[in-house]
C-alpha cells in the first residue's frame, strides 16, 4: 500500500519454485462466500475481483459491482488502481536492464542523476539501485511536500521537489543496513531509470516488461477502453473518491491493471516457464534477500517473501486512496491468487488465504447503531504518548479517529462502547470512571493493548 497501511504504529532463481504440485486450487463457490461475506456484511469493499491460479488452470471469481457510472459487469478485464505492486514492476523494469548492461545493481544512484543533484550519503557510502529496490537506502519512507492525507496527495509534487529533497537530506542510516518501506525510494528508483533510457518511466515499463509479457491493459495513462472499464475507488467508508496521479514517483504506485494481465504477470514471474519472455531478469528478483522488521519476512528486489505454515509465499500488496490489491504465491502449492478492491480497505488476508489455506481469514464483527448521544460523549483528545494523541469526532450519527499528523478515518460500533477501524485491524473501546465519564480509551492494534487518557 501507499500511506494508509501505518495508521498509528508510527523473483527467485530457478530453483526455488520447485515444489510438490497443488491437488486443487479453492473452488469457485468457496470464493464467492468469502467475497460476499467481506462485502454484504463486513461493508468492507463495494466490488472484489479474485483470481487463483496454478501451472496448468486459472480461475476469476467477482462479487459486488464497479460502482462506475456505466454499471459495468465486474470480470477479469475490470481496470483497478494496484498501488504499490507497481513497485514489482520497477524492480523487474531494473533487472531488465541490469541484463542488457545498461545499468548494475551496485551502481550508485546519482552516477545517473543530473550534476545539480546532491545524493546523500552516511559514513561515505552512497545509495546503490540495490539499496533502492530492497527497501534499505536509508531514505525515508516519503519525502517532505506529500501531504499524509487527501484526494490525490502525490499529484502535485515535482521533480524540483524532489531533486530540492535529495540533496538537502541527511540518511540516519547507512545504505544497505536498515529497512524503511520505500516510496521514495521506488519513485526515485523508476525516474532514475527512465533518465537512463532517455525515455518517460511509462514509455520505458511498457516496452521493456508489459510489451514481452502481453499486458495490454496495465498503464498508467488510460486507454479509451481501460477507462469504460475502470472500477470506482471507495474510502474506507465506501464514500467514491478520486483516483490517484504519480507524476513524479510512478515508480512506487502509479500503474492501473487487471486481474487478467495480473494473471499473465505472476505466470511469468512465479511459475518458472522455461524459456518465457524476461527470465533472465525474473530470476534475478529474489536471489539478493534482505531482513525486514518482522522475522518471518524478507524482502528481495520490489517482493516480499513471507515464511510461515511450512511455506514461503511470494508477495505483494497495494493500495491507494481508493482501491485495495494483493498478489501471491505459494512456493510449497506452487499456486497463487490476485485480489482487486474497489474500496481502500485491505483485503490481504483474503489474498494469503486463496494462496494457501492455512492462512486465517480477519473476522469483522457486525457493526451496530449507537445513540448519537452516547457518540457525542466520546468527542476529545486522548493522549497516547506526550506527542501522540487521537481526536475522536462525531457527527450525524458516526464517529471518527483522527491520529497526530495522520488523516481521519471512521470507526465502526460493535456495542454501545467498543469500536473497530476497516482501514486496519484496530479496535478502541471507551472507559467511564467512577462518576460515569468517559476518561479513557483502550486501544488494540498490533497485538497490542495500551490506555489512552482523555485530555480534559
Amino acid at each position: 500500500m501507499i500511506p494508509r497501511r501505518d495508521f498509528l504504529l508510527g523473483v527467485m532463481a530457478s530453483s526455488v519454485f520447485l515444489a510438490r504440485a497443488r491437488a486443487d486450487i479453492v473452488p469457485d463457490g468457496d470464493i464467492r462466500t468469502i467475497l460476499q461475506d467481506r462485502i454484504d456484511n463486513a461493508r468492507q469493499s463495494v466490488g472484489i475481483v479474485a483470481a487463483t491460479f496454478d501451472a496448468g488452470r486459472q480461475n476469476i471469481v467477482t462479487y459486488g459491482r464497479s460502482g462506475a457510472a456505466n454499471d459495468r459487469p465486474l470480470d477479469g478485464d475490470t481496470v483497478f488502481e494496484i498501488g504499490s505492486i507497481t513497485k514489482v514492476f520497477t524492480a523487474l523494469l531494473l533487472a531488465e536492464m541490469v541484463t542488457r548492461g545498461e545499468v548494475a545493481l551496485d551502481d550508485p544512484v546519482a552516477k545517473y542523476l543530473p550534476d545539480h543533484v546532491k545524493m546523500p550519503t552516511r559514513n561515505g557510502k552512497l545509495i546503490t539501485f540495490l539499496d533502492l529496490a530492497t527497501y534499505t537506502s536509508g531514505l525515508p519512507r516519503l519525502p517532505d511536500g506529500i501531504p499524509n492525507f487527501g484526494d490525490n496527495p502525490y499529484a502535485n509534487y515535482t521533480v524540483e521537489q524532489l531533486y530540492a529533497f535529495l540533496s538537502n537530506h541527511v540518511l540516519r542510516f547507512e545504505p544497505g543496513t536498515h529497512y524503511e518501506y520505500a516510496n521514495l525510494g521506488f519513485g526515485l528508483l523508476g525516474h532514475v531509470l527512465a533518465l537512463r533510457a532517455n525515455t518517460s518511466y511509462e514509455d520505458l515499463l511498457v516496452s521493456r516488461v508489459c510489451t514481452p509479457l502481453g499486458l495490454g491493459d496495465t498503464r498508467i495513462s488510460l486507454t479509451d477502453s481501460m477507462r469504460e472499464r475502470l472500477a470506482q475507488g471507495h474510502e474506507s467508508s465506501l464514500k467514491a473518491t478520486s483516483n490517484w496521479d504519480l507524476p513524479t514517483l510512478a515508480g512506487a504506485g502509479a500503474l492501473r491493471s487487471t486481474a487478467n494481465d495480473l494473471l499473465k504477470f505472476m505466470k511469468a514471474t512465479c511459475l518458472n516457464e522455461a524459456g518465457a519472455p524476461l527470465r533472465p531478469a525474473i530470476d534475478m528478483l529474489l536471489k539478493t534477500r534482505r531482513p525486514v522488521n518482522n522475522s518471518n519476512q524478507t524482502v528481495g528486489l520490489g517482493w516480499f517473501v513471507r515464511s510461515e505454515n511450512d511455506d514461503e509465499v511470494v508477495l505483494k500488496d497495494g493500495g491507494t486512496g481508493g482501491y485495495a490489491s494483493f498478489v501471491g504465491f505459494s512456493k510449497r502449492l506452487r499456486s497463487g491468487a490476485i485480489v482487486l478492491s474497489n474500496a481502500s480497505n485491505p483485503i490481504n488476508d483474503i489474498g494469503l488465504r486463496l494462496t494457501n489455506p492455512a492462512y486465517k481469514l480477519a473476522q469483522y464483527p457486525p457493526e451496530v447503531s449507537v445513540d448519537p448521544a452516547i457518540l457525542s460523549a466520546y468527542e476529545g483528545v486522548y493522549r497516547m504518548t506526550p506527542k501522540f494523541a487521537l481526536t475522536i469526532r462525531a457527527e450525524a450519527g458516526r464517529l471518527y479517529v483522527r491520529a497526530t499528523g495522520q488523516p481521519e478515518f471512521e470507526l465502526f460500533a460493535e456495542s454501545e462502547n467498543r469500536f473497530f477501524m476497516r482501514i486496519v485491524d484496530a479496535q478502541g473501546t471507551f472507559l467511564r470512571n467512577k462518576d460515569g465519564a468517559v476518561d479513557r480509551l483502550l486501544w488494540h492494534q498490533g497485538g497490542r493493548y495500551q490506555y489512552c487518557t482523555r485530555v480534559p
